[in-house]
């Protein structure tokens, strides 16, 4: 396992040089010259803390399927507010790209996995994202931030009331964001046609993340005739991580065939 900063020196905007000030990647297993899949993973907590059973476990379980793992540990609120967060997301996906031969990933396959405020943060990129600055002095800002897939675990995807989180809003946009701001950051508003193909799970009975922010990205994707697949159990409880094997809440077979399917198994 390895961890290391996405910058060279200060992050773009940093407040400091305490590790809550220094956004990193974590790599579970190196294999220089392998061209597996990979999948940046990020982790929910509300934007104001990164839960453990949502990092290393589940890129160990990717590694079990020969996929790439990456944990990303993206900077928090309140002390960093939008666009520093979407910045250090963007920022990792470049990464994996640029040191894809010293990874051993195939830079054609880096996909994104976010839980709850983590599934925000995938959605942002994977709404808003860019192909890359090609004369950049910084190889890394040459590569494009547009995840090839993603993955999105009860996530918060409006910014918008009634369905918000808004422990993460508040986090994220501050106290009293305007409308405009509001509605770039509301990942059902922003789903187009070059949206990459997404995974979604999420429980119906959700009581802190509504369901409804899975079911309107869902339906955004349908009207733009992007590629998806939604799991709605019954039962399923907010924050359960990888799930419970043999319970509704277990969403890895499914995400599993999805990802064969994808090219990336």
């Amino acid at each position: 396992m390895k961890t290391f900063p996405l910058w060279e020196g200060d992050a773009p905007g940093a407040l400091g040089a305490s590790p809550e000030d220094v956004p990193t990647l974590t790599v579970l297993n190196l294999q220089p010259g392998a061209k597996r899949a990979a999948v940046v993973v990020c982790p929910g907590g509300g934007y104001g803390m990164l839960a453990p059973h949502e990092a290393e476990p589940v890129a160990e379980w990717l590694e079990s399927l020969g996929i790439a793992g990456f944990v990303h540990r993206y900077r928090l609120g309140p002390r960093y507010r939008h666009p520093v967060m979407h910045g250090d997301a963007s920022r990792a996906i470049r990464t994996v790209r640029a040191r894809a031969e010293e990874f051993g990933v195939d830079p054609e396959r880096v996909g994104i996995l976010g839980f709850s405020a983590g599934g925000h943060l995938a959605s942002s990129v994977t709404v808003r994202n860019d192909s890359g600055d090609v004369g950049a002095a910084d190889p890394v800002e040459r590569q494009s931030s547009r995840p090839s897939l993603a993955i999105l675990i009860y996530p918060v995807v409006t910014m918008g009331d009634p369905f918000t989180h808004a422990g993460s809003r508040s986090n994220l946009l501050g106290e009293s964001p305007g409308l405009e701001l509001i509605e770039a950051m509301s990942g059902e508003l922003n789903v187009g046609p070059h949206t990459p193909p997404c995974f979604l799970y999420h429980g119906a009975d959700d009581d802190a993340v509504p369901v409804e922010n899975s079911l309107q990205f869902a339906m955004a994707m349908s009207v733009h005739r992007v590629p998806f697949e939604l799991h709605i159990p019954e039962c399923g409880p907010h924050g359960t991580g990888l799930g419970e094997l043999g319970t509704p809440t277990d969403w890895r077979p499914a995400c599993t065939q999805w990802l064969r399917g994808r090219g990336f198994v």
